[in-house]
């Protein structure tokens, strides 16, 4: 679809319905797989309704995968049809007479399989039923209190969850035009903000939006709700923005085997670095104490990992629930903290260090734009910590101010600056790729 063409939500159908058709026509049947690696288009999202309709199961992928990493996920996922171009398939899909009837799916039926980021080893299919789907899109679309009169801007991919379920179930639930915008630009994005009243985004994009002279409250006037998810959100960042908006950004936490999770309140106190309470439906634990890992259960809750039955296994308690793998805490009100994901939990002489708490420390130290805590190896501690750094400082300075705030175990015993952060799609830091990259530090 061209720049500044629209497009209704009667053609959105109908072109799904068409698709949905030709789908058949090709000899997809229910159960079977669609991977689909196409940029973002109206025609992306009517090849995902499409899917839906005919009973397939949806498999997007990152547009940026190699060959290589495609041949892996089509190999997993034995698709029936592999989709590199919606436009033109939508533009073959015209001359087909549109199905009149969804094919029936059951609640535990498999709607869509996304694979895991990948940031630590091969990335596994996350198995998402339509009930899964259902579930979170109408606790979303209460909580966030979504009506026909919002307009939602829409900058984020939809090969993840975030801008395919998130943002796209709750316009399409409510009815809601979309301001589709192909990728992030915080001049266009803030143009559109100006039709707007929700937004969704990852952090980095509210940080490009606050190095835009252009942000302030006439900007925004018309928007009613900021979300951010996918990634933590830098206190400071929460700080600034409300700043200059006078808008504070509701996070909430999500991940790809069960969506959203928990959300913080849109009416009620939000609180830069908690990511709120569990959705209704969602029963959420912390196991080992006041701080530990998180479990979950719920109707949005994955079914497995596809093609993983003992991984799948390996994943839920006895009871049934699924270890997250993140470390958090709760407050005596139910709001929850994360601390980070328990894989990059570091010990170190025997103590437990988990790297939210250094980093929030370090993040507040002038000259300091953001900061990554990760452990490496040490001949004595087992794992030592250290800090990569964006900004600018002292490495003895710092290492002492977090020693005035941190039992001295905690604080780094270096500090290395870096002109940025390696992360994947959605944002998130790449942990593993910092371990590697200074593995030997303490033992070369």
């Amino acid at each position: 679809m061209p720049s500044g063409e629209t497009i209704g939500y009667d053609a959105l159908e109908l072109g799904a319905r068409r698709l949905a058709r030709l789908l058949a026509e090709r000899g997809v049947a229910p159960g079977e797989r669609i991977v689909v690696q196409t940029a973002k288009s109206p025609e992306a999202v009517m090849l995902y309704l499409a899917s839906l309709a005919a009973g397939a199961v949806f498999v997007p992928l990152n547009t940026a995968y190699t060959a290589s990493e495609v041949a892996h996920f089509v190999a997993d996922a034995e698709p029936a049809m592999v989709v590199h171009d919606a436009v033109g398939l939508a533009r073959e899909a015209q001359r087909c007479e549109p199905l009149g009837v969804s094919v029936a799916r059951e609640p535990g039926d498999l709607a869509a399989i996304l694979y895991t980021s990948g940031t630590t080893g091969r990335s596994k299919g996350a198995m998402l039923t339509h009930g899964n789907l259902a579930a979170n899109a109408l606790a979303l679309y209460d909580a966030w209190g979504f009506g026909p009169d919002d307009v939602l801007l829409h900058a984020l991919p939809i090969f993840h969850v975030h801008g395919l379920f998130v943002a796209l179930h709750c316009a399409l639930l409510a009815g809601a035009p979309m301001i589709w915008l192909p990728a992030f630009d915080a001049g266009v994005a803030l143009e559109g903000l100006r039709r707007a009243t929700v937004m969704m985004g990852v952090p980095t994009f509210y940080t490009r939006l606050l190095a835009n002279p252009g942000l302030n409250r006439d900007a925004v006037a018309n928007v009613r709700l900021f979300v951010c998810g996918s990634a933590p959100l830098l206190p400071a960042t929460f700080e600034e923005f409300e700043a200059r908006t006078g808008m504070r950004i509701l996070e909430r936490y999500g991940m790809t085997e069960a969506v959203i999770i928990t959300s913080n309140p849109l009416h009620g106190e939000r609180i830069a670095g908690s990511v709120g309470y569990p959705l209704p439906g969602v029963a959420l634990r912390i196991a080992g104490g006041s701080t530990g890992l998180i479990e979950i259960a719920g109707p949005s809750v994955f079914s497995g990992y596809w093609r993983l039955p003992e991984r799948s296994l390996e994943e839920f308690t006895a009871d049934g629930y699924f270890i997250t793998g993140d470390v958090g805490r709760r407050d005596p009100d139910g709001r929850v903290w994360i601390s980070g994901r328990a894989k990059d939990l570091i010990i170190s002489g025997g103590f437990n260090i988990y790297p939210k708490e250094i980093e929030l420390v370090l993040d507040e130290l002038a000259g300091i734009e953001e900061s990554a805590v990760i452990g490496v190896p040490h001949p004595d501690f087992g794992e030592a910590v250290v800090a990569i750094v964006v900004g600018s400082g002292d490495e003895g300075r710092i290492i002492a101010a977090a020693r005035e705030r941190l039992a001295a175990f905690k604080a780094p015993k270096r500090v290395f600056f870096a002109s940025d952060l390696p992360r994947n799609a959605m944002g998130k830091v790449q942990k593993n790729l910092l371990r590697e990259s200074y593995a030997g530090t303490f033992t070369e």
